[in-house]
Formats: C-alpha cells, sequence, structure tokens
C-alpha cells in the first residue's frame, strides 16, 4: 500500500507525554496528527574528557509566575490564548512561561500555523481549492475580514475566528509580523509540494522535515532574537535552527511508525526501508522484526547527526524562559530515541516516556551543561544496546563519539542549584504545574499520540 505524505507540521507532531497505562490511538508535536490521509499508494568505549564549551550565563526571568495572566490582556489576545489552550495543552504550557513580548508573537505564530495546518488537513477541501490557499495563506493575514467557515475539522475555530488572530498579528511589531508571514509562506508551499510527494530518498525526508518543523525552527529562532532576548546569531544561524527541527521531527516520525501505518500514512524515507522490505508495511510483520528493527536503527542514527547541532544551538541562548522552551523538547527527543533504539514494540505498540521521568527531564534541562549531562546519559544507554551484527553499527557508534565529545559526563544535572532561592521557587513552581499538566494529559490520551516508553 502506497500512501501520501501529508505534511503534519511540527505544531501538531509533538513530544507528547503519555500516561503509564496503555491507551487508544491518538490523535497527532513537543504529536503525530490523525488525520485521515490521501491513497496513492557492547563494551563501553574510553572517552577523552572534552574540553567543557562555556556558555553564557542565562538570564532568569523577571518575575516568578510561569503563565500568562489573562485578566491584563485585551478582548482580542485572550480570546487568541483560549485558542492556543483548546488546540494544544503542551504548546500552551511553554509558550505562555516565555517572557514579555515574545510570549504573544510565539502564541500569534503558533495560531497561524495550526490555522494553516488545519486546512492542509482537511480532506473536504478538493486539491484545486486546497492547494492555490496554501500558496496564499500568508496574504490573509494582512485581510482583515478573510475567514474560512466549511472546514470540518476539529480545530475549525482558527479558521472561522481567523479576522482576531489576524488582527492581533497585525499588532504585533513589524519584525516579527515579517518573520511570521514569511515562514507562514514558505510553509504553505512546503505543504502543497507535498500533498500527493512520497518521501523517497534522504534527501526528500530532510526537505519534507524542514518545510514543516525546521521552518519553526528557524521563525522561533528568528523571534527570539527580534525580541533581544537573544543575540541576532541564533536567529541568523538558520542551519543550527533548523537542526533542532528537525531533530524533534525525525524522533517523532520514527516513533509514529505504527500510528502512521494505521491511518495510511508514510513518513520514512523508501531509500532506507527499501533496504529491508518490499513495502514499508511489511514492517509491522512478526516474520519480519528483526529487519524491521535494523531498519529502524538506521533511522534512529540518522536523527542523531542533529544532537551536535542542538548543543551547539543551545549553548548560544541567554535568556532562561527561552532556553527551557528550546530544551525541554530536545531532552524528551533523545529519552524517546534512546526508549525506540533497537525497540521491536516500535512496530507492535506505543512507546512511552513515563510522567516521573518526564518531570525530571523538564526540573533538570535549565542550562547547557545539564542538557549535555543528559544527552550524554541517553546516547550511552543507545550505545549499550548497539547490536554487533546490526548494519548501521559502526555509523551509530560513530555518531556517538561525536556527541560524546561535546558532553560532559557528570556534568551537573541539578542546575538549580545555581540560582537564587527566588528562581528555586519558581523552579518547583514550574514543576508542580507540569505534574499538573501531565494529568491532565493522561485524562486527554484522544488527542495526543503515545510517546516513548522504556
Amino acid at each position: 500500500m502506497a500512501a501520501s505524505t501529508k505534511a503534519v507540521s511540527l505544531f501538531k507532531r509533538t513530544l507528547a507525554l503519555s500516561p503509564p497505562r496503555g491507551p487508544p490511538r491518538a490523535l497527532g508535536r513537543l504529536r503525530g496528527s490523525g488525520r485521515r490521509a490521501q491513497q496513492s499508494g557492547t563494551p563501553a568505549l574510553s572517552v577523552p574528557v572534552p574540553v567543557p564549551v562555556v556558555a553564557p550565563r542565562l538570564q532568569p526571568p523577571p518575575r516568578c509566575t510561569p503563565l500568562c495572566p489573562q485578566d491584563s490582556l485585551g478582548r482580542g489576545l485572550r480570546t487568541c490564548y483560549r485558542y492556543l489552550n483548546q488546540t494544544s495543552r503542551s504548546f500552551a504550557a511553554v509558550i505562555q512561561a516565555l517572557d514579555g513580548e515574545l510570549r504573544h508573537a510565539v502564541c500569534i505564530f503558533y495560531l497561524v500555523l495550526r490555522a494553516l495546518d488545519t486546512i492542509e488537513d482537511d480532506m473536504t477541501i478538493s486539491l484545486d481549492v486546497k492547494v492555490p490557499m496554501l500558496h496564499e495563506f500568508h496574504s490573509y493575514l494582512y485581510q482583515p475580514e478573510w475567514k474560512y467557515m466549511e472546514s470540518k475539522e476539529k480545530d475549525r475555530q482558527v479558521l472561522e475566528d481567523f479576522p482576531t488572530i489576524s488582527m492581533e498579528f497585525r499588532k504585533l511589531s513589524k519584525v516579527y509580523q515579517d518573520v511570521i508571514s514569511d515562514i507562514c509562506h514558505k510553509m504553505g508551499v512546503g505543504m502543497a509540494e507535498f500533498l500527493e510527494k512520497k518521501v523517497d530518498s534522504q534527501h526528500e525526508w530532510d526537505k519534507y522535515c524542514h518545510y514543516v518543523a525546521g521552518l519553526v525552527g528557524i521563525g522561533l529562532s528568528r523571534l527570539f532574537s527580534a525580541s533581544e532576548l537573544e543575540d541576532p546569531i541564533v536567529g541568523q544561524d538558520t542551519e543550527l535552527a533548523n537542526s533542532m527541527g528537525l531533530f524533534l521531527q525525525k524522533t517523532n516520525i520514527i516513533r509514529d511508525y505504527l500510528e502512521d501505518q494505521l491511518e495510511g500514512r508514510e513518513f520514512w524515507p523508501r531509500e532506507v526501508w527499501s533496504r529491508y522490505a518490499k513495502k514499508l508495511s511489511d514492517l509491522a510483520k512478526p516474520e519480519n522484526i528483526d529487519m524491521a528493527v535494523q531498519c529502524l536503527n538506521e533511522l534512529i542514527t540518522n536523527a542523531l547527526h542533529h544532537v551536535p547541532d542542538v548543543l551547539t544551538y543551545l549553548s548560544r541562548l541567554k535568556n532562561q524562559s527561552v532556553f527551557n522552551f528550546c530544551a525541554i523538547p530536545q531532552v524528551m527527543a533523545i529519552a524517546t530515541l534512546a526508549a525506540c533504539y533497537n525497540n521491536k514494540q516500535v512496530f507492535r505498540g506505543v512507546v512511552k516516556i513515563r510522567k516521573g521521568q518526564a518531570v525530571t527531564l523538564m526540573m533538570d534541562a535549565t542550562n547547557i551543561q545539564a542538557v549535555k549531562a543528559i544527552m550524554y546519559q541517553y546516547v550511552e544507554e543507545i550505545y549499550q544496546k548497539i547490536p554487533s551484527t546490526d548494519p548501521s553499527s559502526n555509523k551509530t557508534q560513530q555518531v556517538i563519539a561525536s556527541i560524546r565529545t561535546m558532553s560532559l559526563p557528570g556534568g551537573p544535572m541539578a542546575s538549580r542549584h545555581h540560582y537564587s532561592p527566588i528562581y528555586l521557587s519558581c523552579a518547583m513552581l514550574l514543576a508542580a504545574l507540569s505534574w499538573q499538566y501531565l494529568s491532565t494529559i493522561s485524562k486527554a490520551t484522544e488527542e495526543y499520540v503515545q510517546a516513548g516508553e522504556n
């Protein structure tokens, strides 16, 4: 069976967390979309201690409140934050923890891309209507009355009330408007390209992931720099920003193999899986499990090549709220890959990250040295599971060695010790809210894709 590679944007395919029980399949993050698809057919290595990279001192948030105070907002912004909370609990939590005007810019950025994705996702819109809409969607931001009332999608409110979203967009500083409009335009073009197109080569895989995730990373980075909370280089180095998105998207695509197959979607690159099976769906057959795991390991090795860029990117960040926003999804991703590596369960059911593990990661990933230690921990876990007979074993060992040289074993995991008691209390409050948030997720599994299991 062949299937179209419908574009599932990073904002839809998040690294959402799952409850400890095996839940029902869910709608697709930091998740795979539940859209209907169009049919088409070893001992440890001795490691030299690396010279530590000196990271800039993180600037703590100016206040402890991690969530946006709704009563201080105008009616339009309050409506936008309501849509944000309705369409993505996971992104709502991290976006509202950002500082100052950046919070509003990222909220609008999210809603604009969510509206774009809802157009792309709606199978009731014919291609001759949908393709021009995707190409022109960025122009609707400057049309005060534009809205779309014919969508049947769950999140159609962002299209039906698009005038409120576009009004708040036009209230943003021009520097934010320019970034959001530009990324919206490029993503719309990319989504249109992949509506009926398969991901064949690894180059096409990177291109697809760039359109639906790399562009998100680039756009966010440009917003960080435009806010002056981060240096200009963060927004200018698009290669690193692209890698941030690709690492997350590839992790989700790898983890979501079975769900995507059940929905008739194919995102694994043919260039890789065709070496292990005649059809991608054949990898789920019990008699092919050994070859399936080898294919899985090769794709995880591919994704791991982005980790050095991720560490370099994070080492440049100065603002604490921006660092947390960026770092938490990345450590969730490496934990997910470690859980998936050489794991037959990827082809049989769900692979989950437990809530306790997730909260620990969220609490620890507050500075670059802590993130390096987390990355080291999980690549070491992967290394210990590399089969000597795996065709990709040498490449996997090589990329892990490169990650090790950028990481410090035994680095400070409890980074909050470096902050004042006031900031510590903020961190504890955030952890408590995070636990409450994760408990809410466990009661709403119909909206989330199942993430990694140990």
